[in-house]
């Protein structure tokens, strides 16, 4: 399938598999990228710029094809030395970097200097303007489905993909909800040029996480999400667990006195206790609704594979013959 991102990536299927902390490592980044889509290694789970020059090489051992590196920008005090990752990127010929978070604005001409392509995620139509406004290529048009932070707005991909169609000249993958052939041609009916999966690739044989989480997203209903964190205008989805239940009492019975400082118990430091030792119950876990619609564990290369056949049946076989 060729859309305008497959050609701005130099891959063959529409599919990126989004930055996930504790997640994306050079693992499940080269499956997916062996598999046809791109793959995305998260850089800020690696502590230093010279960890994430090692991921790179580590990437770049198990595969030949393009893959990725998501940069999230943080607005904290003691910010992550960004101009490093940055450097380790270039040095490592990564072509592709996913942008989150703040604007990344102030380190485009050094990302452009190289010949590095940027995709911004979005979770507004405004945001994604400005993005192509700052010199991004494409943007991650991200719906109030999504696993970890859906903005403020809530608005849904059926709302929010043709909005952004009728709004930005530059390309867009649909992100949020995101798991089948059916996704993708929906994504593309709606305007978008493919899609981007976080939850779905959690749950693949190449995914460096404990079974524990693999298993706990195939068991979950699209009604086991939660939202926490809404009254620190930091709104994040997750999958609902004892420390879940927790950290709503603590909104709930604080109300507009709650600080972070607060729930820190039940969301700092907790991703590598859950996804390395399977500890489940350690704190919340970015997990999108779309776990109502993962049944399985298969491989990158089946899944991949899975979703072009259907998309390809779908379009010629279903959606063709209801046009004849």
């Amino acid at each position: 399938m060729k859309t305008r991102i497959t050609e701005l990536f130099g891959i063959q299927h529409p599919i990126i598999q989004g930055g996930m902390h504790y997640v994306g490592l050079a693992e499940l980044a080269a499956a997916v990228s062996n598999a046809g889509g791109l793959g995305i290694i998260t850089g800020l789970t690696q502590k230093t710029p010279e960890l994430l020059a090692k991921e790179i090489a580590r990437c770049r051992e198990m595969t030949d094809k393009p893959f990725g590196v998501n940069l999230t920008f943080l607005p904290t005090v003691s910010s992550p030395d960004y101009p490093g990752y940055i450097q380790a990127i270039i040095d490592g010929g990564v072509k592709a970097v996913e942008t989150a978070g703040n604007n990344p604005q102030k380190w485009m001409p050094l990302l452009k200097e190289h010949g590095i392509k940027v995709i911004h995620k979005c979770t507004s139509v405004r945001h994604a303007l400005k993005a192509e406004a700052i010199g991004c290529d494409a943007v991650s048009v991200d719906g109030f489905e999504c696993g970890g932070h859906p903005g403020e707005d809530d608005i849904p991909n059926f709302i929010l993909l043709p909005r952004a169609a009728e709004e930005l000249k530059i390309p867009f993958v649909a992100s949020g909800g995101m798991a089948d052939g059916r996704s993708l041609v929906a994504a593309l009916a709606l305007g978008a040029e493919g899609m981007n999966m976080g939850t779905r690739f959690i749950a693949t044989k190449e995914a460096p996480v404990h079974e524990n989480v693999k298993k706990a997203i195939v068991a979950a209903s699209e009604l086991d999400t939660r939202l926490v964190m809404r009254p620190l205008r930091n709104t994040e989805r997750v999958l609902n667990n004892a420390a879940v239940e927790r950290l709503l009492e603590k909104e709930k019975s604080l109300g507009a006195n709650l600080k972070f400082e607060d729930i820190i118990e039940e969301v700092a430091g907790v991703y590598p206790r859950i996804m390395q030792s399977g500890d489940m119950d350690a704190g919340a876990w970015s997990c999108g609704m779309v776990a109502g619609l993962i049944h399985d564990v298969p491989s990158c290369q089946e899944l991949i594979d899975r979703i072009m056949g259907e998309a390809d049946q779908l379009i010629r076989q279903r959606l063709a013959g209801m046009a004849g």
